[in-house]
């Protein structure tokens, strides 16, 4: 006599969501056991559909798929995608969303799926970003504009390490010297840790460490404390690695926020 296996439940969030049909959902969602899965959600759309308020961005979830039985979309670029079909979803608890709270949070967590989608292939499980950007989401709605800054950094920091992006930070990559605390570097696509002496954008050789230390701990609040004195600095050093590894892609919710900013300085 056979048995019928239930699914197995996925860690999950959702990075985005695209109508489908009048009634239903694709959507582009980050699992910790999986990686980011394209999944339809049948009938989420009805107005008294029960997974209307369970299947929005920064909540954590516990889904239930059906491998492959949604069919096919095209993908980034425009490659077929295996779309799964959902069974069930289930709010998994944790602290409030980050869409009750100010905008400038919401905004940055839209950046950190945009960095997830466009930096993360479908299919390919990254635990430890998937741990890091479940952690990092509280840090952004704080009321410290500064330390929400530097949990942006450290999230980009996991992210480029994980992909194999992030050069090692105690040592100069082309001469294979260690850093030493009191001197300039710069982090630079291709060439990795660079020693300078250029003051501007550059990060101090304690910096660098402090910044190793935690990656090579995994302690993401260690990270966070790390990236706050060195912010300018790590802010164009990140954007410089992420860029080249993105490619020409640019970066929408950066440039609406910008937008955004500029619309409230020129108001009266």
């Amino acid at each position: 006599m056979s048995t019928r296996r239930s699914a197995p439940t996925l860690q999950a969030f959702v990075l985005h969501r695209y109508d489908w049909s009048e009634s239903s959902l694709i959507l582009d969602v980050f699992t910790r056991e999986r990686g980011r899965l394209a999944v339809a959600a049948k009938g989420a759309r009805r107005p008294y559909s029960q997974l209307r308020p369970v299947l929005l961005p920064f909540q954590r979830l516990a889904l239930s798929l059906v491998r492959g039985a949604g069919g096919e979309a095209g993908g980034e670029a425009g490659t077929p995608v295996e779309v799964h079909t959902l069974r069930q979803a289930e709010w998994a608890g944790g602290l409030p969303m980050l869409a009750s709270g100010a905008g400038e949070a919401v905004f940055r967590g839209y950046y950190c799926n945009e960095l997830v989608m466009k930096l993360l292939a479908r299919e390919d499980a990254h635990p430890v970003v998937f741990d890091a950007y479940a952690a990092t989401l509280p840090a952004l709605g704080g009321p410290d504009a500064l330390h929400a800054q530097a949990a942006l950094r450290a999230f980009e920091l996991v992210l480029l390490r994980e992909t194999g992006v992030l050069p090692a930070l105690d040592t100069v990559t082309l001469t294979v010297q260690p850093v030493q605390p009191p001197h300039r570097y710069q982090l630079v696509p291709e060439s990795g840790v660079v020693a300078t002496r250029e003051e501007a954008g550059s990060l101090a050789g304690a910096e660098l460490l402090a910044l190793h230390a935690a990656l090579e701990a995994g302690d993401l609040a260690r990270l966070q404390a790390a990236c706050l004195p060195a912010l300018a600095a790590l802010r164009g050093a990140t954007r410089v690695l992420l860029q080249a590894q993105a490619g020409q892609v640019s970066w929408r919710t950066r440039e609406v926020m910008q937008g955004l900013r500029r619309l409230l300085d020129s108001a009266p």
